[in-house]
């Protein structure tokens, strides 16, 4: 059984969260509430006109993030979270046939994750149809299971439907149609002949009479008028979007819901980075370091539990350039002395690789070369070195190749930190140059900019033979190579300045500006001026990121310092047992059955009159048809042959909590049933019809009622009085050194110097937060610290609160080893209960710790009139 990551579980709930919102506020007002906890992604929905109340919203991963796995995984979300159906008609739609034909195979086949995600969620009760395939689909595909048609939005996308097969009308479709009352509205009419005026038997009047569920797999092109009146043709009733890089323009951009950083699926294990980058003079230079960067590689590789086969992936010019396909591969076997078996060409005309099992232990391909891109949803994860002789500027092709090198082998972190790497070799005239290339690449493929920075790493001479490569670490004065297409104008630079600065003429007439030494604000802007003024912004460019990497310092974490912190636990039984929801659960022992299962008058309302009845979710009034559920089209009549006990076992597959035993949970849902019969006196077939509701109602009860049991074990555990805690290290958090999944990154002009790891997440560029993290960080006492962000339970220190988990904003080691953990609050927030409760937690924490650790709830200026800096110094001073 395929197991999602963290981060997919996360994207998938806040997916479900906006859904179930969307079906009680709508679509707009959801998205909004949604968002108004993460200031990078707030922003107003856009809805499409003539669809308002149709939700669209759209899930944002980098490359290697999974994005299909997600998107099967999102329609049993989306099946109950807002559809409310058995059997939702899925229609897929992806931008390219080869991607189509891959997709299809995929859910065709019962052992895939992809159709076992669908089929786990609707019990097996799932057919794939091609677009091509429509005429196959019969009535009852439609209704009894759940039917996903994929197919190109290529193919829907048209100004005129006529000629086109899914707009046309087929008699083969009639059944479908038996019981649609021909004057129902919306859907296409034939135009001509003696049945003119009626109703198209028609794929898309089909599509429109279900309403389906829309996936659009890579659809940041997709926002476009014509694609919005294709689907109010089809009138949708929900749309996701997945894609890497979405729209992000005002009027037509996509409603990003949730966004994944590289960082978080670096975190999860899922890609290989940093990339560690070569640039080479030559692109004979570039092949050699390329194959002994593979040797290294398989060396290692050989020592991990799991096989792996270092792959290397070589992009060729084209045909009417030097460096093409024949002479790389001939230069791998004269020069490097590979086999030719062990090379194989991927092009358009090529297609060695067709039919070959790469994961197989026998295969013995090493090195692919290709010239744009390899095949579309090509995925090997042993692909480790990408090597390009070509012009890195070139994006897509480029983004294309790269990708491939980025997928983490079986999706976990090896044994050997050099196999968690990917490597890349370039023909360019500076390190600066390749690096501001590849820097572009990778935001283009969904990386935000400071991840873009962080994650190309120049690789060091230790790792290959001494002498193959040149050497460049950060720090160094290592000179900067610009071309330029005319000689510059250097009568700006002062006679000093010029002695750093060398102009060598090429062949080709255009010429390099070798500049030495450290570059200022002042050299920049005159090389600058000095450059064509066509080519200025992307010099300029080139030398920010040689100054960057100049200039950069490595962080504490990439030293390999470490940053420890003690855990609040508790004595159980004579053992220290982490403080955490699970043990005060366990501690009072709490049961489902000890609390009521029937619905109260405040929980459900029933209005006989007009035939509806009303639950209480979250405190929003959630209306219900009695008769009928007036969200689908009942094109079965389908009448209710259920017993109660069939709903019971219904409802407990879709209830199921890993703390409640099966037993105790049908036994919670009789009762719960039961009290719906008797004491409201509804029918069977309204309670089945609407099962969905009460999937919705029995989920809140449950949680309220486990939160109360919580409550109670948490007060008596942690503060009652035979309470016994200690802080302590047995259960000690460790900021993982290569772990720091921000989902958004500070962009502020200061630079802070003590932060742990080498960019800072989740914070503002200015405001009280930012002004405490400056603080901080101008701390003689303090060694390092780190912005703990929120909701990162594996990569952040928390202590449990009574409700969820402080992630308290800031952690430090001390120069003496102390532990200083600080919450800011702005003024509003200081008295209120949560921020009690943070105090209380915070100081109870730093008690027990036996001197090891502080706690400071700090404000703008506290009660006693010290500012932020005077508190955090007294603080520490005690």
């Amino acid at each position: 059984m395929f197991k999602l990551k963290p981060y997919q579980e996360n994207t998938l709930e806040a997916l479900r969260a906006y859904l179930e919102a969307a079906r009680i506020d709508g679509p707009a007002k959801a998205f909004e509430d949604e968002l108004r906890n993460t200031p990078a992604l707030s922003q107003a929905y856009r809805g499409i006109e003539g669809l308002e109340q149709v939700p669209y919203v759209c899930l944002r991963l980098p490359t290697g993030g999974g994005k299909t796995v997600l998107a099967s995984n999102a329609i049993g979300v989306a099946a109950r979270s807002y559809l409310e159906q058995d059997f939702p008609v899925v229609l897929w739609l992806v931008p390219t046939n080869t991607i189509r034909q891959q997709t299809l195979e995929a859910l065709k086949k019962p052992d895939h994750p992809y159709r076992e995600a669908i089929d786990n969620a609707f019990d097996g009760r799932v057919v794939v149809f091609d677009i091509g395939e429509i005429e196959q689909v019969r009535p009852q595909d439609l209704t009894e299971r759940v039917c996903v048609l994929v197919g190109t939005l290529a193919t829907l996308r048209v100004d005129k439907t006529e000629g086109r097969k899914i707009y046309a009308h087929n008699e083969n479709f009639e059944p479908h149609f038996a019981r649609v009352p021909q004057s129902m509205q919306g859907l296409e009419q034939i135009e001509d002949g003696p049945d003119k005026g009626k109703t198209k038997f028609s794929f898309a009047n089909l599509l429109h009479l279900h309403q389906p569920l829309v996936i659009m797999d890579e659809a940041h092109n997709a926002r476009t008028s014509l694609t919005f009146e294709v689907l109010q043709r089809i009138r949708p009733a929900c749309i996701i979007e997945f894609t890497a890089t979405p729209d992000k323009s005002n009027k037509s951009g996509s409603n990003v819901l949730c966004s994944i950083s590289a960082s978080e699926l670096k975190t999860q294990q899922m890609i290989k980075l940093p990339i560690m980058l070569t640039e080479h003079k030559t692109w004979q230079e570039s092949i050699r370091d390329t194959v002994l960067t593979r040797i290294k590689l398989e060396e290692l590789a050989k020592k991990d539990e799991a096989f792996i086969r270092p792959i290397a992936l070589i992009q060729a010019e084209n045909r009417n350039r030097e460096v093409t396909v024949d002479v790389v591969r001939q230069h791998l076997i004269e020069n490097e002395k590979i086999e030719a078996g062990r090379i194989a060409i991927a092009t358009g005309d090529q297609r060695e690789l067709d039919g070959i099992d790469l994961f197989d232990p026998g295969c013995k391909i090493e090195y692919i070369i290709t010239i744009e891109a390899l095949k579309e949803g090509w995925d090997c994860s042993f692909a480790y070195v990408f090597c390009s002789v070509a012009n890195i500027h070139s994006s897509k092709d480029v983004e294309q190749i790269l990708g491939r090198v980025l997928r983490m082998p079986y999706a976990e972190r090896r044994q050997t930190d050099e196999l968690n790497r990917a490597y890349a070799h370039v023909s360019s005239t500076s390190f600066a140059q390749a690096a501001r290339e590849l820097h572009d690449r990778l935001v283009d493929m969904g990386f935000e900019e400071e991840e873009a920075k962080v994650f190309i790493q120049p690789l060091q001479s230790s790792f290959l033979p001494e002498g193959h490569h040149p050497l460049f670490l950060h720090g160094t004065t290592e000179p900067l190579t610009l071309s330029m297409e005319t000689h510059p104008d250097l009568k700006g630079l002062s006679s000093s300045e010029k002695e750093n600065v060398e102009i060598v003429k090429q062949e080709s007439g255009k010429v390099h500006v070798v500049v030495k030494g450290t570059i200022t604000d002042e050299i920049e802007k005159k090389i600058v001026e000095s450059a064509p003024v066509a080519q200025r912004q992307l010099i300029k460019q080139q030398i920010q990121t040689h100054r960057y990497y100049q200039q950069r310092e490595l962080s504490p974490a990439e030293r390999g310092e470490k940053l420890t912190v003690p855990r609040l636990c508790i004595n159980v039984q004579g053992e220290l047992e982490l403080a955490e929801k699970e043990l005060f659960l366990d501690q009072k022992g709490w049961s489902l059955l000890d609390y009521p299962a029937e619905f109260t008058s405040a929980e459900l309302s029933l209005n006989e009159n007009a035939q509806t009845f009303e639950f209480d979710i979250q405190g929003k009034k959630v209306v219900y048809s009695l008769v009928d559920d007036s969200r689908q089209l009942d094109l079965t009549h389908l009448k209710v042959h259920w017993t109660d006990l069939q709903l019971v076992r219904w409802l407990d597959k879709e209830v199921r909590q890993p703390d409640v035993r099966q037993e105790v949970m049908l036994e919670f849902l009789r009762q719960g049933i039961a009290s719906l019969r008797e004491k409201y006196k509804l029918e069977l077939s309204a309670l089945v019809r609407n099962k969905f509701a009460l999937v919705k109602a029995l989920l809140e009860k449950i949680k309220n009622y486990r939160q109360q049991a919580y409550e109670h074990g948490y007060q008596k555990t942690l503060f009652g009085e035979s309470a016994s805690v200690e802080t302590s290290y047995k259960y000690a958090f460790d900021f993982s050194p290569d772990s720091y999944p921000a989902k958004e990154f500070y962009r502020g002009e200061y630079k802070f110097r003590k932060h742990f790891y080498p960019f800072v997440g989740e914070l503002e560029a200015s405001g009280e937060e930012f002004d405490c993290a400056q603080v901080i960080d101008s701390l003689p006492q303090v060694k390092y610290w780190v912005r703990n962000m929120s909701n990162q339970p594996s990569a952040s220190f928390w202590l449990p609160t009574s409700t969820d988990r402080f992630y308290p904003d800031f952690v430090a080691e001390l120069n003496d080893g102390r532990i200083f953990v600080v919450e800011y609050k702005g003024k509003p927030y200081v008295t209120n209960d949560d921020s009690k409760e943070k105090r209380n937690l915070g100081e109870l924490w730093e008690e027990r710790s036996n001197g090891k650790g502080l706690f400071l709830m700090a404000e703008k200026r506290n009660a006693q009139g010290s500012d932020l800096y005077k508190q955090l110094a007294d603080k520490i001073g005690k």
